[in-house]
């Protein structure tokens, strides 16, 4: 009907209004509506040009990573009162999307058939009610051209804050353990927390499981080959892989370099995520809030 009507706006210096409204089929009254809006219109699309500006600007901050809804949350967080379904249109009229996650992942998990392994002690819940409780690990690699780089990270579960991680050539125990050393060192762990993982070697190994005593937290593990029995650590590694922006890098010491720089500078302090009473917070701001209401409790 635009169209329509803007026709007619545009003959009307050589043809009255009312025959251009009959050869078109259109009711003058509606002509009429069209042209009383033109203003309104004009304002409504010079809104949506500067709001396509603030997504661009939150999109490229995130790395290219936001769709509608973390965009949607970081707007209202700074402060912008904002639908969420004109976020939607206005990302789609400019092209604008965030990444899909990418499916299938070739497993590292080896287990260690002659190690016992430790009970579960997760059950598949996922969630704590306080940071430094219950921790959730895992490996994985990263592909360079000077061959695999392997990462051990641990995820906090009350924050989804990764508090440990270390990366080498090679995937023994000690780099689970010093990964583990690392959240340690924090101050991120309290006594009796739970770590949980899969049952591969690294993880049942006498080394891992003697640092956890020293720690005197609890091990647990998963089942064999059930990826869902460590869900939270394989969501993680998903993010990771689609968010970083790279899928090959020239050499192990550019890799660490990202991976870093994605792990301190954006995923632990300004990638959002919603937690089921706050709302869209980054992880490092999930543990201060746990923070201040155990000391606001105390």
């Amino acid at each position: 009907m635009s169209k329509i009507c803007r026709f007619i706006h545009a003959e009307k210096a050589n043809y009255a209004v009312t025959p251009l409204c009959k050869v078109m089929r259109t009711a003058r009254s509606t002509y009429c509506a069209w042209v009383a809006g033109r203003q309104a219109r004009a304002a409504r699309r010079r809104a949506d040009e500067a709001l396509a500006h603030e997504i661009t600007v939150i999109h490229l901050a995130s790395r290219r990573n936001y769709g509608v809804p973390r965009v949607t949350a970081e707007l209202r967080r700074q402060g912008r009162l904002v639908n969420r379904k004109r976020v939607e249109r206005v990302m789609r009229e400019h092209g604008i999307a965030g990444h899909s996650r990418r499916t299938g992942r070739r497993g590292l998990t080896k287990a260690d058939t002659r190690a016992a392994p430790s009970p579960d002690l997760i059950g598949r819940d996922f969630t704590a009610t306080r940071p430094g409780t219950k921790i959730v690990g895992d490996i994985t690699y990263i592909p360079t051209a000077e061959g695999w780089l392997c990462l051990a990270a641990w995820l906090d579960l009350a924050t989804r804050e990764v508090i440990g991680y270390s990366m080498a050539d090679h995937h023994r125990a000690e780099l689970v353990v010093d990964a583990l050393d690392m959240a340690a060192a924090l101050g991120r762990l309290e006594p009796g927390c739970v770590i949980h993982s899969d049952r591969g070697s690294e993880y049942a190994s006498g080394q891992l499981r003697m640092k956890i005593g020293e720690l005197e937290c609890r091990q647990s593990m998963g089942r064999t080959g059930n990826c869902f029995d460590n869900a939270a650590a394989e969501s993680f590694w998903a993010v990771l892989k689609e968010e970083i922006g790279t899928r090959f890098w020239p050499d192990r010491a550019t890799a660490r370099t990202d991976i870093f720089d994605f792990v301190e500078t954006f995923c632990n302090r300004r990638r959002l995520r919603k937690h089921i009473h706050w709302g869209y917070l980054t992880p490092h701001e999930t543990r201060l809030r746990y923070q201040q209401d155990q000391a606001l409790a105390a």
